[in-house]
């Protein structure tokens, strides 16, 4: 993949140059939440062929629904309301924008980025599905789990596996966190490489560039009034239109409504959203800008190999349940890396990003890979990928589902590359 991407690299530095359109799709407002986007329950659990039992599942998930994880947007926006009531020029959409944005300073009290109820019911759900559709792997079983060091995702291990204790407390749990675990679930801010590459120019100007060509400011004056003057408010016209999308978009996840339409229309609600899907694809997915932002998660995707051929040879240290609990950082690549549908896509044409490459289908809140293996009869092994429960094609152009493990296995060994 590598060789592939950076011979079209020269190519991708007029890469944001060609884009034209703005706002040019039409997701609902639900969707154009982004990655901040509650976890979409599926709407029925997947069902397998009888032949096949299965034997072993391998879990990366992503913490569930999250209070903000700072208050730097809630204070730019903040900052920029009260600025336009002191200079007298906040609307009665300003003012409603002003009290919601003091209500979810008032609401998070000191929890930023904590896991939110919402998130902690969206890992139990995700939890008793999981022993629902597979009950014969926790039946006297024993289930392996790690953690980022992040509270959120200690929190997320500790609501998945309290449902589990819950529906069966024969269930031997061995859980831990730390920062020992940031080689598998945080390579995001542990990785040199990576890290050198987020201090790259051409990143910053590609995103730069993107949000220049892209980001819509006609709400503005919707909230802050025709006559604000952002000089004397020291405020910058596009944080201010980016902290409005980032405090709205964010909502949902802390179980908070609002009418979306009173502050941004769908054409600027999805115009802000691409801003959002753009800099997280080119920050943790592959694009011919580069690969590292995928290559990193290499670990995660050797152990998830190494586990599973351990578990086939009878390693006692492997359970039949092995969960992992990380970040939206920590899948993104690592779904990249495995190029599975919809999350790794190659183009030098950024107005096409927001149609192959969703941020709120990959990664929502709670979102998470499975890798389920089944025996045969014959005592031949199989590997299914659910992508958030819903089954996924691992090998791109083919149509099974149910995947060989020595092929899944050679072609997972080739993402490694």
């Amino acid at each position: 993949m590598a060789g592939k991407i950076f011979r079209i690299a020269l190519i991708g530095l007029t890469f944001v140059l060609s884009f034209s359109a703005e706002g040019a799709t039409d997701y609902p407002w639900a969707y154009c939440c982004g990655s901040a986007r509650p976890y979409p329950v599926p709407a029925h659990t997947a069902s397998y062929p009888d032949s096949l039992t299965p034997v072993m599942i391998n879990h990366v998930g992503r913490h569930g629904a999250r209070f903000p994880a700072s208050p730097k947007q809630c204070n730019i926006l903040l900052s920029a309301l009260k600025s336009a009531q002191a200079q007298k020029t906040l609307t009665p959409a300003g003012s409603r924008l002003l009290k919601l944005t003091q209500k979810v300073i008032g609401r998070v009290n000191g929890r930023w980025g904590a896991l939110d109820s919402l998130g902690m019911a969206e890992q139990r759900g995700i939890a008793s599905r999981m022993m629902a559709a597979y009950p014969e792997l926790f039946r006297e079983s024993t289930v392996n789990a790690i953690s980022s060091y992040a509270p959120r995702c200690i929190m997320s291990m500790d609501e998945f596996t309290h449902q589990l204790a819950r529906m069966d407390n024969k269930v031997e749990l061995n859980m831990a966190s730390g920062r020992r675990f940031s080689p598998l679930v945080r390579f995001f801010d542990s990785s040199p490489l990576y890290l050198e590459f987020r201090k790259d120019q051409s990143l910053k100007s590609m995103l730069d560039d993107f949000i220049a060509r892209t980001c819509p400011y006609s709400q503005l004056p919707r909230v802050l009034g025709e006559e604000f003057d952002y000089a004397s408010a020291k405020a910058d016209r596009r944080d201010v239109a980016l902290a409005e999308y980032a405090v709205l978009s964010g909502l949902s996840a802390m179980s908070m409504k609002a009418e979306i339409t009173d502050f941004l229309t769908p054409r600027e609600q999805n115009a802000l959203w691409s801003i959002s899907n753009m800099r997280h694809y080119l920050e943790h997915s592959a694009s011919v800008l580069n690969d590292i932002p995928a290559k990193i998660a290499a670990p995660l995707l050797q152990d998830l190999i190494a586990t599973t051929d351990g578990f086939i040879a009878g390693d006692k240290a492997v359970a039949k349940v092995m969960l992992r609990f990380g970040h939206a950082e920590t899948l993104m690549p690592l779904l990249a890396l495995m190029r599975l549908p919809g999350c790794f896509y190659l183009t030098n044409y950024p107005e096409t990003v927001a149609d192959h490459w969703k941020d709120f289908d990959i990664v929502p809140m709670a979102a998470n890979l499975q890798m389920i293996l089944f025996r045969a009869p014959s005592g031949a092994y199989y590997l299914r990928i659910d992508l958030n429960e819903v089954p996924v094609t691992l090998i791109d152009g083919s149509s099974t589902l149910y995947l060989p493990w020595t092929r899944a296995r050679e072609y997972l060994r080739e993402c490694l590359l």
